[in-house]
């Protein structure tokens, strides 16, 4: 009953129940259970040799109604008429765009290759070079099945399935024969025609072509907007609250055209880039492809993306564990706290900000800040034992003295039962903790404080 709660829920998968997927006896329910579970836009994997990003695989169309599953995924362009060097430019800046936002890294996902010379063998030469290259994904974007059955020809498949952008009312038939020998999975593209749009998808299922994207084109400006945030919502309100199954793939946008259609120098452009990608990220679209290299583009989007896919039935957690914050040594103090990220992110800043070298320890409180685990019994002694164990912390440090949050005094003797440790009440707000370690974290003044030398050898 348990596994089958999680099931409604999303918590888990079907396969995770082994004996429904491997004995032959539950193979016809396994199939029943399946089609029942299966999402109202189905889900598409596009993976490289080291790492895979999915998307679609939504049940709803408005979060609160259960949640969204997998997070916009962002590609940045490349294109065959680069220099290598400016290949190499994009491609690094794409792998290594990091923010540190709440405990989680938030990063961009794909690289979107286009085909603007029109030569299939320069296109050939291109994807080989960014392939070779990166680690991400690809999306592989040309209307020419010539171009794009010659770059398939030189990546790694199946190892890697790239996503190919895009078939139209003209390629339609070519670019299906060629991502069903190849078997990766195609976008449907049809700009400013829903019509259309969904014909070429019964066509296309009819083929035999069933992994699908579609992008019913974006279009940038105040009237570009109304009619694209108008058709993202529609085919997404088909599939989730009609049931219909021709709408039911995953959407992509293409910000990128804002550098074609907005008239205005560069910050203009990356402006409306930037916004038409935040809008249709709130609008349902799985994919979206970008051009601007500017890390005030992506912010934005990065932490609006956080925060619309974070789960609204748990609070926003990180991973308990032990975290190394400067250069400490084996006289450094040990601070303890939940694992609410806000609760973390502020602790950890205040500490970093500070100048302090410590150890944080991070409890498991189920996502709850401090001040509500404590009353709530989340904030549990044998839970900091297990951690003091687990992290090695005894083989790190010459003492045995914890730092627990102020909130959490009430605790002190109790934590002192569970670990064996002495503990320090530390400040009730985490920008104290520097001004804390300069004035109490002293040998003479813990020996006074807890009655004992804590640093004897």
């Amino acid at each position: 009953m348990a596994f089958a709660v999680k099931l409604v829920n999303m918590e888990t998968r079907l396969e995770k129940c082994t004996p429904i997927v491997e004995e032959d006896k539950y193979k016809e329910n396994y199939e029943k259970l399946k089609e029942l579970l299966s999402p109202q836009v189905k889900e598409l994997e596009i993976k490289s040799l080291k790492k895979s990003v999915k998307i679609g695989g939504e049940y709803v169309m408005l979060r609160h109604e259960l949640t969204y599953i997998n997070p916009t995924a962002i590609a940045v362009d490349v294109d065959d008429t680069m220099s290598r060097e400016d290949l190499v430019k994009r491609i690094d800046f794409v792998e290594h765009f990091k923010f540190v936002y709440l405990g989680r890294e938030l990063t961009l996902d794909l690289l979107a290759i286009r085909n603007v010379s029109g030569d299939p063998d320069k296109f050939k030469d291109t994807v080989k070079f960014v392939s070779e290259n990166t680690s991400l994904p690809l999306v592989l974007c040309s209307l020419d099945p010539k171009a794009i059955d010659a770059a398939l020809s030189v990546m790694p498949i199946p190892d890697a399935l790239p996503l190919v952008y895009a078939a139209t009312k003209d390629n339609w038939r070519e670019m299906a024969d060629i991502v069903l020998k190849y078997k990766v999975p195609l976008a449907v593209f049809s700009p400013g025609d829903l019509n259309m749009l969904v014909t070429l998808v019964n066509t296309l299922l009819k083929c035999g072509v069933e992994d699908l994207a579609l992008d019913p084109g974006t279009f940038v400006g105040m009237n570009g907007l109304r009619y694209t945030l108008g058709a993202f919502t529609t085919l997404r309100w088909k599939a989730c609250n009609d049931d219909y199954k021709l709408a039911g793939f995953p959407l992509i946008g293409t910000p990128i055209t804002a550098w074609k259609t907005v008239d205005g120098d560069v910050k203009q452009k990356m402006w409306w880039e930037t916004i038409t990608a935040a809008l249709l990220m709130a609008r349902y679209a799985d994919l979206l492809i970008m051009h601007s290299l500017e890390g005030w583009s992506y912010l934005p989007l990065v932490i609006w993306r956080f925060n619309l896919y974070t789960d609204p039935r748990r609070p926003v957690a990180v991973e308990p564990g032990l975290r190394i914050i400067g250069n400490p040594d084996e006289k450094s103090p040990i601070f303890v706290t939940g694992n609410y990220a806000l609760t973390y992110s502020l602790v950890s800043m205040d500490i970093e900000s500070g100048k302090v070298d410590c150890y944080l320890l991070i409890t498991d409180t189920e996502g709850i800040a401090v001040e509500c685990a404590v009353p709530g019994k989340k904030f549990l002694p044998e839970n900091i034992a297990e951690l003091l164990k687990s992290s090695g912390l005894e083989n790190m440090v010459k003492h045995k003295v914890l730092v627990i949050p102020g909130k959490a005094a009430r605790l002190s003797g109790d934590i002192e039962d569970a670990t064996g440790w002495r503990v320090l009440v530390g400040p009730m707000d985490s920008k104290d903790i520097p001004k804390f370690v300069s004035e109490k974290w002293k040998p003479d003044v813990l020996k006074e404080i807890l009655g004992d030398d804590v640093f004897k050898e």
